[in-house]
């Protein structure tokens, strides 16, 4: 007998049904024969193809907002990038192979680079696969892979989804994600959660499901046959637009619902939405590029540009998380055998002070030019030392409130001595299950381990929250778990004082909240810390 139900991780809440559109996974790889007549006229193909490939994903991102856009002049700019251009057209004069197979191969080498770089890095191999199929498609002159035209609203089913695909989705034509591979810091993820639609990752043999019409459920994670004859079923996002724009619990406990941002579109789209701050400012956007340190003037302009909208309120800049899995060119990284536990994030700094003085020197003057409310963080700390040696280097800059993540296990179980060295901590939950559960948060075959309602995950938050009370100073969280509306009442149980988000998920957090006490937000606590694991941990709180 068929399986009638498939289980994944749940990373966009809600429920809808309908019938299931598949879609195509990557074109045929390019064979190598036959060798062209005229390489250097068939190299000359290559430039063309990716210029119109960039200019068209430059011309979608023009026409999105938020994350969309964000994500989609990323992917524009990787397309354009002169060093993969310039590989595929020595390979076709070198070794005398079609463009096409010149591409691939291109492509291949840059995305190995960035797998065994690892973490955020890792994360863009599916976009440089899109951008690799994109380019060949237009270099043989066939469509790109991707979703279909929808003549009707459907569950779209993928092995994966690139991020041009999920940016231009119709959100009245999609009715639910569903992946194979993924995980809940993915692509498909955070758009499907700006789209308000249903969505489900690493669900082991979705492509194979033998089913016409499924019901999908974002929050329990589930995916199960369905009567095609059956109405259509949307999801719909219900009492976001009732939240009165103030982040506290029913009974009044205040529980701050703020945005995460990484550009100038992001901080004014978070504003739009009702964010009553910023709780995570990624300043990552000013480096990314540089070929050099980009400069204090050049700096402060950028960071004051991100700041405006939040004049008078409060926002956590995130110094500088960058090294071995986020090369920047002019830190001049060694290669390690294992970058995600290399020098990155505040470590780089205690090789390189400069870098991280001149960086608060340019945040303190974009905190007077702009006038919000800032404080300063520092990712992967690991020791109360760490903290305490950041304190003291932003202090000494003028900016009156320092604070680390907690994304290292190790600080976890010492919040108590970390939260004495500063003046409050943000749990990045991504990075913290990633390294609690020895799981590659972007490799859909442990994508579960990396569900934020796993409940080990969730004792090391309640760990941190004890120290915040002990304390009397905040803790927040920042990762995507943040994001749940569910799990967002969990975290305010477990003594959580703020939670930040991308902008599409601040209202129907805030609704969340508005609508339990406190009493009501740590029963749901205990009940999933007392879970045997996160699926019935979603269970127990419902």
């Amino acid at each position: 007998m068929a399986e009638a139900k498939l289980s994944g991780v749940g990373v966009s809440p809600g429920r809808a049904s309908g019938p299931v559109v598949r879609v195509t996974d990557t074109i045929e790889e390019p064979a190598s024969t036959p060798g062209p007549d005229d390489p250097y006229a068939e190299s000359a193909l290559i430039g063309p193809a990716a210029e119109k490939v960039a200019a068209r994903l430059e011309t979608m991102a023009a026409a999105a907002t938020g994350d969309a856009a964000a994500i989609l002049t990323t992917t524009a700019a990787m397309a354009a990038d002169p060093s993969l251009v310039s590989q595929a057209e020595q390979l076709v004069t070198a070794q005398r192979i079609p463009a096409a197979r010149a591409v691939y191969e291109a492509a291949g080498h840059f995305a190995q680079a960035l797998s065994n770089a690892g973490g955020y890095m890792a994360e863009r191999v599916r976009d440089v696969h899109d951008v690799r199929d994109r380019i060949i498609a237009e270099v043989v002159g066939i469509a790109p892979p991707g979703v279909p035209e929808l003549t009707t609203p459907s569950v779209l089913v993928a092995r994966d989804l690139a991020p041009a695909d999920t940016a231009g989705l119709d959100p009245a034509k999609v009715l639910a994600l569903v992946t194979e591979e993924g995980g809940p810091t993915s692509h498909t993820a955070i758009l499907a959660r700006s789209i308000g639609i249903p969505a489900i990752v690493a669900v082991r043999g979705a492509l194979t499901f033998d089913a016409e019409a499924v019901v999908v459920d974002g929050d329990l994670g589930t995916v199960e046959a369905a009567d095609p004859t059956a109405p259509v079923v949307t999801a719909t996002a219900g009492g976001a637009a009732d939240w009165n724009g103030t982040g506290e619990t029913a009974d009044g406990h205040p529980v701050k619902v703020l945005a995460n941002v990484g550009a100038p579109t992001d901080a004014r789209a978070a504003a739009d939405a009702g964010a009553e701050g910023v709780g995570l400012f990624r300043t990552e956007f000013c480096y990314l590029d540089a070929d050099d340190e980009p400069g204090v003037d050049g700096q402060r302009l950028a960071y004051a540009a991100v700041l405006e909208p939040f004049r008078g309120k409060p926002v956590i800049v995130r110094t500088l998380d960058a090294g071995a899995d986020k090369p920047l060119a002019f830190l001049s990284p060694e290669a390690e055998p294992n970058p995600a536990l290399g020098v990155r994030g505040v470590r780089v700094a205690f090789d390189r002070p400069g870098v991280l003085d001149r960086q608060l020197e340019a945040i303190a003057g974009a905190t007077a030019d702009s006038g919000a409310d800032v404080a300063v963080m520092a990712p992967m700390v690991a020791t109360a030392e760490e903290a305490a040696w950041f304190a003291e280097r932003a202090r000494a800059a003028g900016i009156a409130r320092a604070g680390v993540m907690i994304e290292v296990p190790a600080a976890a179980l010492n919040a108590r001595e970390v939260l004495d060295a500063v003046d409050f901590v943000s749990v990045g939950t991504n990075d913290l299950a990633q390294y609690t559960f020895a799981a590659d948060r972007q490799l859909g075959a442990v994508a579960t381990l990396n569900d934020p309602w796993q409940p080990a995950l969730l004792r090391l938050i309640g760990m941190v929250g004890d120290a915040a009370k002990a304390t009397g100073k905040p803790a927040g969280v920042c990762g995507e778990a943040a994001a749940d509306p569910g799990l967002a009442r969990v975290l305010a149980g477990l003594g959580v004082t703020s939670l930040s988000m991308n902008a599409a998920s601040v209202r129907a957090v805030g609704a969340g909240l508005a609508g339990v006490t406190l009493a009501e937000c740590e029963r749901a606590a205990q009940q999933a810390l007392a879970a045997p694991n996160a699926q019935a941990a979603r269970t127990a709180t419902k």
